[in-house]
């Protein structure tokens, strides 16, 4: 559902975090690490752009500030 270029952008993003996902560990590379032992790459990566698209969506209706770990 939803706009097919911003979902198309969200899952490329996604799999440019799943590439480079050893380099960091911040929160959302740990959980797709962990994703990653049990489910497909392609799988994972539309579940980290859904991910993406929450936090970005929470923050734009909250009007917040994305703090790597949360409070």
């Amino acid at each position: 559902m939803g706009n097919r270029y911003l979902r198309k952008l969200l899952v490329v993003g996604a799999h440019t975090v799943l590439f480079h996902r050893k380099r960091c560990s911040d929160a959302l590379r740990s959980w797709a690490d962990r994703l990653m032992d049990t489910k497909p790459f392609k799988l994972v990566a539309v579940a980290t752009a859904n991910k993406v698209a929450r936090i970005a969506f929470a923050l734009m209706r909250d009007d917040a500030r994305y703090a790597e770990t949360p409070e």
